[in-house]
């Protein structure tokens, strides 16, 4: 704890920081495979402009492992830390004040960014279905994030209800959409065209792995929901394995049947509406398929929901600990939802993708974004991992209600997998405006805490709990 300070507050302070408890493991299925479901809709397409179709199917493989051993370190670390922070807490109590605040800053990024992602997505769907201008998108962007800002700070029980009913409509699509390119699969003529499986050879795949992240990208999230889970315990491991489970099996389908069919992956490889292209080719250029792009909208929605109340619980987390500004941290009366965190991060998010429009980089914005978050992303399982594998050996006797059966080697094995990831970033000059926007992000950030907030930290349950776990451990010679 060296080189920070903390002050207290009294109970009622935290008692109008206090979450409302409501999920239990559908929830947080729904809420699980919801904040990724986006990743089947747009976005994973850029893998095959990077990769080809077989450097992107490599990718997916890569990165599947990649989050099986994330999925399991994550279910045991949730129940046993099951505080809002998420990523924030377990890094904590791992290593200390600064790691957690970098990992959160990380997944505060990540956050932040991928629903300004997905919006710009659901833009080009919206203006595709109702056929208006290019110049328009923007107020599509703003539009979405009106609505479901809105809907995230009417209550969680609303925010839960939406995520379930979202997400089952958006699997719905993807099942309508298999059943439909199954007969027409072709993968020589349409996927291959011809070439070879790994036309890019293994440099096409390292490009591609930030792209097959995308169709896991979020799962993450549902430690975040520990504060409003009834039973952590027991609910935040199903309902992180079941989203996994769920996950995998779309992950594969939906870039394999994509590729496999008219008008192929170079065709779709720089689309912003992948889906309708493929809806296209299955029941032709009229009304049915707009309906159904019109419904495929749900699965850009369904993330862009769940991801709006990712960021809302961790910016509130990180801001009732002292790390954010603490005006942040303020929740509604009544509604008991974190309003201040949601419309801050809303703003912030729809600023960075307009600026991007403005700039003369509107074809690019997507793409742009989707690295900043990657970005984030990949340092926050790192940290996450490290601090997954630090806490089984120093904190041994931390009550673990769910043990994850593939323990430090499946940590070890995500670590590295994200490190390579990220290297990936770093190597592809293509990616490089996302890692440069990322690279400020983090420098003001480590500015700001460096120079303000470590010295101005609140024992909040986060804090107090990794403060308590490192006396016990100090008292025990641990």
């Amino acid at each position: 704890m060296s080189g920070v300070s903390y002050s207290s507050r009294d109970d009622g302070w935290f008692a109008t920081r206090v979450l409302r408890r409501h999920a239990r493991v559908p929830h947080l299925w729904a809420m699980g495979v919801g904040a990724v479901i986006s990743g089947d809709f747009f976005g994973w397409n850029f893998g095959f402009q990077a990769g080809g179709f077989g450097g992107l199917m490599v990718a997916l493989g890569v990165v599947t492992l990649l989050y099986i051993g994330l999925s399991f370190s994550l279910a045991e670390m949730s129940p046993a830390l099951p505080h809002a922070g998420g990523a924030y807490s377990f890094a904590r109590t791992a290593m200390g004040p600064m790691a957690g605040y970098v990992t959160g800053l990380a997944e505060n990024m990540e956050y932040i960014f991928t629903p300004a992602t997905i919006v710009v997505g659901a833009g080009g769907y919206l203006g595709a279905i109702f056929g208006t201008p290019a110049q328009f998108a923007p107020l599509w962007w703003l539009a979405c994030y009106v609505v479901f800002v809105g809907l995230n700070i009417h209550g969680v029980e609303l925010s839960f209800q939406v995520c379930v009913w979202i997400t089952l409509c958006a699997l719905a699509v993807l099942a309508i959409f298999y059943a439909g390119a199954l007969p027409l699969v072709d993968f020589e003529r349409w996927a291959l065209a011809g070439g070879p499986f790994l036309p890019k050879g293994s440099s096409g795949v390292l490009a591609a792995l930030p792209f097959a992240i995308w169709v896991y990208l979020g799962i993450e999230q549902l430690p975040l929901s520990a504060e409003e889970t009834h039973d952590p315990g027991r609910d935040l491991p199903k309902g992180i394995l079941l989203a996994l489970a769920t996950l995998i099996v779309c992950s594969f389908a939906t870039p394999a049947l994509s590729g496999a069919i008219a008008p192929g992956a170079a065709a779709i490889a720089t689309s912003t509406e992948p889906l309708l292209a493929g809806f296209r080719t299955i029941f032709g250029a009229n009304a049915w398929s707009k309906l159904l792009a019109a419904f495929a909208c749900t699965g850009l929605i369904a993330s862009f929901h769940a991801i709006i109340y990712a960021y809302g619980r961790q910016i509130f987390s990180l801001s009732r600990s002292g790390y954010f500004p603490e005006w942040l941290s303020a929740i509604h009366r009544t509604r008991r939802t974190p309003v201040r965190a949601l419309v801050v991060g809303a703003a912030i998010g729809y600023g960075a993708a307009l600026v991007i429009w403005a700039a003369g980089e509107n074809s690019a914005v997507g793409a742009v974004l989707l690295n900043m978050a990657v970005f984030g992303a990949v340092i926050a399982y790192v940290f996450q991992m490290v601090s997954f594998i630090i806490l089984r050996v120093r904190f041994p006797k931390i009550a673990r209600p769910y043990r994850s059966p593939l323990g430090v080697a499946g940590a070890a094995m995500a670590a590295v997998l994200s490190a390579v990831t990220l290297v990936a970033l770093f190597q592809n000059p293509d990616y490089r405006r996302g890692v440069w926007g990322a690279a400020v992000w983090f420098a003001c950030g480590v500015l700001y805490f460096v120079g303000y907030a470590r010295k101005r930290l609140i024992l909040a349950p986060e804090e107090a709990f990794a403060i308590a776990v490192e006396s016990e451990a100090e008292a025990a010679g641990e």
